[in-house]
């Protein structure tokens, strides 16, 4: 169950990076992409692999340290929730990106390569948005 709920998690997400990424003008995106929902089937994923263990987890996150997190991560289920709270937030961050590029008129082929980034290593590609979103100064509403 835990690898078919690893294996799940990103196929859930692709077609929400697809769509950002290879259909930005298509009118859909635009709706689809505009709910926060989106994120939403990964952590349903994540909430099934971490309730049943929210007595392992909150002491590991209440308190942690490098040798707790470690030990939680370390096991099936927690590589598992640690790729889905990962999936979920790149997710998240991506869409923020994509909706603030769309309002600040940064072109997408800028964009494009910055939402690759951010699906495969997300802090990176967030702050590589982070310091190119300046030079486009979000529009007058």
């Amino acid at each position: 169950m835990t690898g078919f709920l690893f294996s799940l998690t990103f196929l859930l997400a692709a077609p929400f990076w697809a769509l950002m990424i290879l259909l930005p003008g298509w009118s859909w995106t635009r709706r689809i992409v505009a709910s926060p929902l989106i994120a939403l089937p990964v952590v349903l994923i994540y909430a099934v692999l971490v309730i049943p263990a929210f007595g392992e987890v909150l002491p590991a996150v209440t308190s942690p340290s490098l040798g707790g997190v470690r030990e939680l991560l370390g096991t099936a289920n927690g590589a598992a929730a640690g790729w889905a709270h990962m999936i979920a937030f790149d997710l998240f961050v991506g869409r923020w990106a994509w909706l603030d590029a769309r309002a600040r008129g940064i072109p997408h082929p800028v964009l494009a390569p910055i939402l690759v980034l951010t699906i495969l290593l997300g802090p990176l590609g967030l702050a590589v948005y982070l310091a190119v979103r300046p030079r486009w100064p979000e529009a007058l509403r």
